[in-house]
């Protein structure tokens, strides 16, 4: 029997209502008479606190409120892919066509799927009187042309099969099984089901992820690699490329689903998503982004509280597709709003505030959101491995590193792609920093790498990462004694490292050419580098000066840095060609050096 109290006390997002006994933990409940969606998150008696998800501006004691009987979910079912929800899955466009307003009206009340629209489905090999439990494939829909649905026996569905539907068009409201559990009872399965938000869908086993997610960025990709199923952060002040970093991860990385979630980020960038991806591309495919991306636009002029359930909704979107096989990837722009969200609701609570005010439990709900990542193998018939990655950015003022939820987020990633205000206000992009950034992934993927494009991978990655440590510790010495106090091996590593930071570390997320570069093209330019940084290590042994280099070979080191914008991916035999003709400057060096050389033990 579902719980009706009252309300006794507003303060913001947070309603207090008397008369609540058999209320649950976390029991989605509707709040006032336009009955606005909220969520049990104490209980002292009989009165429950409850977190309201949408602007109680206008409430007062006095309203009803009801329970339902069950956690705050998410309906998962096919037609989630290409669609714009807000934090709590209401779908931004049907909200709109049935309000005919551009903004969300308390209290509208939208299914997340649409229930008029039939699906072809087509069963699959199981048959009447065989055993189903949770996970296993029913039959598949066509969602978009990118993806294909894989129609699931809900997680807590046991027993025997004792009706499938025939191949046809069906809505998601009609039954396509029916299931008879061991106590008899018969269950109706339909296209879509019911999830808690805030439980972690059932695996039976994680491994250790050991194949990268290829984004296209080559300070990623080479420098500070993600796995599939890895975690990780991207932290940064204002103005450092957060937002621009993040869209390029959901827009070329190379999983198969993309749930991108704008989490009390500004409208404008939200819009800017919501703009370019139905235009955009998929590299892979050729087909248009929309087609395996899900955007949860939850901006800044939407309610604080709605924040949290955001974060949750898309965790549970990304677990539901990956239960599927597929490999996911969560982005979370940012975790810092939603742990605002946290502070707030744990300031109306009067809970006893930690650091800088956040609640003394926001390490564990940062454990809690990451942990749901991972590579795993999934319950059900057949067997499939399929995987979410979780990457958050995070947005500490001033760039305070040490601030509570990025030193905290640092205890449970793997992956920290440190963005810097100096390199961006000096135009390199993306900012990553590389002496404050890292990978545990670096060795997990190496064989990865070693297989698919080069045995000499990691040598040549640490090698260059290396260069780029040792440059760092030369700066100092050339601000104290200039460039001229230093050995000609140490010029060179400061030459080939200034190639590396302009030739491969930077890149134009706006370039048509630059924007994504293939492992083989990464591979290329890498090759390249280390290449000539051999060579021209050689060639001092024989007396050719670092000066020489950069002087007689400009034009080739310049058209090796233009190559990034100007060599296509499908063309990366031409960065051969200039490597060649580097060879040869170098080479040509040499031989004018051991000329002299003769020539002067002659005279």
């Amino acid at each position: 029997m579902p719980v009706k109290g009252r309300i006794i006390r507003v303060a913001g997002p947070l309603v207090v209502a008397e008369g609540m006994q058999g209320v649950q933990m976390y029991e989605m409940v509707e709040v006032g008479e336009e009955r606005l969606v909220g969520e049990v998150n104490r209980i002292v008696g009989d009165k429950a606190y409850i977190q309201v998800y949408e602007t109680t501006t206008g409430l007062k004691p006095g309203e009803p409120v009801y329970g339902t009987g069950s956690p705050l979910s998410v309906e998962l079912g096919p037609g989630i892919i290409g669609k714009i929800y807000d934090g709590i899955q209401r779908p931004l466009d049907a909200i709109r066509d049935k309000t005919q307003s551009i903004f969300i009206r308390r209290g509208v009340k939208v299914p997340a799927l649409d229930r008029s629209k039939k699906w072809h489905f087509k069963p699959s090999g199981l048959r009447v009187g065989d055993k189903v439990s949770g996970g296993d494939v029913l039959g598949e829909v066509p969602e978009t042309p990118l993806v294909t649905h894989r129609v699931l026996v809900p997680p807590d569905v046991h027993g025997v099969l004792r009706w499938i539907a025939p191949e046809g068009e069906y809505t998601i409201e009609e039954p396509i099984a029916e299931v008879e559990t061991a106590d008899g009872k018969k269950i109706e399965i339909k296209m879509y089901h019911k999830w808690p938000v805030r439980k972690p869908r059932p695996i039976l086993e994680k491994f250790e992820p050991v194949e990268p997610l290829i984004t296209g960025l080559r300070v990623i990709d080479t420098m500070f690699p993600m796995a599939k199923g890895g975690t990780g952060a991207i932290p940064g002040p204002f103005g450092s490329g957060k937002t621009v970093t993040l869209q390029s991860l959901a827009k070329w990385s190379s999983a198969k689903i993309v749930i991108y979630i704008g989490c009390g980020e500004r409208g404008n960038e939200m819009t800017e998503v919501l703009e370019s991806f139905p235009k955009l591309k998929d590299p892979w495919t050729g087909r248009p982004m929309m087609e395996r991306t899900v955007l949860i636009a939850n901006t800044s002029n939407m309610p604080v509280a709605a924040r949290e359930a955001s974060i949750y909704t898309g965790i549970t979107i990304a677990e539901y597709y990956r239960d599927m096989g597929y490999d996911t990837l969560l982005v979370a722009d940012s975790t810092s709003r939603w742990a605002e969200a946290l502070r707030e609701i744990a300031g109306r609570l009067e809970e006893m505030p930690a650091e800088e005010g956040y609640p003394s439990y926001l390490a564990s709900r940062l454990a809690e959101f990451y942990s749901r990542a991972g590579r795993v193998r999934v319950p059900g018939k057949p067997e499939r491995i399929g995987s979410v990655t979780v990457v958050g950015a995070v947005s500490p003022p001033g760039g305070d590193f040490t601030e509570p939820v990025t030193a905290n987020t640092k205890r449970f990633i793997r992956v920290f792609w440190a963005l810097d205000a100096k390199l961006a206000y000096s135009r390199h992009y993306p900012a990553i920093n590389w002496l404050l950034s890292y990978s545990a992934y670096v060795d997990t993927v190496a064989k990865w790498w070693h297989e698919n494009v080069s045995p000499k991978w990691r040598e040549y990655r640490d090698l260059a990462y290396e260069l780029l440590l040792r440059e760092d510790e030369l700066r100092d010495i050339v601000r104290l004694v200039g460039t001229e106090g230093l050995s000609e091996k140490d010029k060179l590593i400061l030459e080939v490292a200034r190639i590396i930071r302009e030739g491969f570390l930077q890149q134009n997320a706006f370039d048509k050419i630059d924007a994504f570069a293939t492992p083989q093209k990464q591979w290329k330019q890498l090759e390249t580098i280390i290449e000539f940084y051999h060579a021209a290590l050689d060639a001092i042994q024989h007396g050719v000066t670092v000066k020489e280099i950069r002087e007689k070979l400009a034009d080739k080191i310049r058209a090796f840095i233009m190559a990034r914008y100007n060599v296509p991916n499908d063309k990366i035999e031409e960065i051969d060609k200039i490597k060649q003709e580097l060879l040869k400057g170098i080479e040509e060096l040499v031989k004018k050096h051991g000329g002299a050389a003769a020539l002067a033990q002659t005279a």
